[in-house]
């Protein structure tokens, strides 16, 4: 079943991107049935309609590559960025 309407519309109402809008899925015959702005509006205080909260950045990498370069790695001559 296509919600991409009501997504669109959550998203516009919430201020987040449709990929943040979460949409309860035991309540998903309610959510297709909301045509109209109101109706997407009572959905969220109802709870069925959520915005997905925002990712961060991982520094995972920057972790491990920072580790690299403790042991002397990466230092090379054409890893350098700058002046010479």
């Amino acid at each position: 079943m296509k919600l991409n309407t009501q997504r669109r519309l959550a998203a516009d109402i919430l201020g987040v991107g449709v990929n943040r809008v979460w949409i309860d899925s035991a309540r998903i015959a309610d959510v297709s049935s909301a045509i109209s702005r109101e109706d997407v509006k009572r959905l969220i205080r109802q709870g069925a309609i959520k915005a997905r909260p925002e990712l961060g950045i991982s520094r995972g990498r920057f972790r491990r590559r920072a580790a690299k370069r403790k042991q002397g790695r990466r230092r090379g001559v054409g890893s350098r960025k700058g002046t010479p």
